[in-house]
């Protein structure tokens, strides 16, 4: 008889289950999106796509355990532009910037309105990965 309750008869076990990660991702190149969308799946994550800067502002909200990577060049309302509605709403969603356009201004823009990282396109599968863990589990410093 040794070594404990378990599958006893009566004794209910209960198991937890650690949501997933839930990455916005916001581009508006369908192939990124996609290509994206799968490298997260395949890694355990939630990717939640949104071809527009509008359709991602129409259900953003705070939330544990999620993040943003958001493409800087949109047609519409820019990564930036998006990041600074986001401010004014009070929301506090890590932001992961992208961008093939990877020049001072773009970055300084970027992480002025809390941007925590930028990275430029294409971006590396491992990177994109670690940089998702490090701003979903590390504590903003605002």
């Amino acid at each position: 008889m040794g070594g404990g309750n378990f599958g006893e008869p009566g004794r209910i076990e209960v198991i937890k289950s650690v949501p997933a990660t839930i990455v916005f991702v916001v581009d508006d190149d369908a192939g990124v999106r996609g290509g994206f969308a799968r490298l997260l799946r395949s890694a355990g994550l939630e990717a939640r796509c949104f071809e527009s800067s509008e359709g991602f502002l129409a259900e953003a909200a705070n939330m544990q355990n999620a993040c943003i990577l958001l493409d800087i060049t949109m047609p519409g309302l820019s990564g930036p532009e998006v990041q600074a509605q986001l401010n004014q709403r009070g929301i506090t969603l890590p932001v992961i910037a992208i961008s093939a356009h990877d020049d001072p201004a773009s970055r300084s823009r970027a992480h002025g309105l809390g941007a925590r990282l930028f990275l430029r396109k294409p971006v590396d599968d491992q990177a994109l990965l670690d940089a998702i863990h490090w701003v979903t589990e590390t504590p903003s410093r605002n």
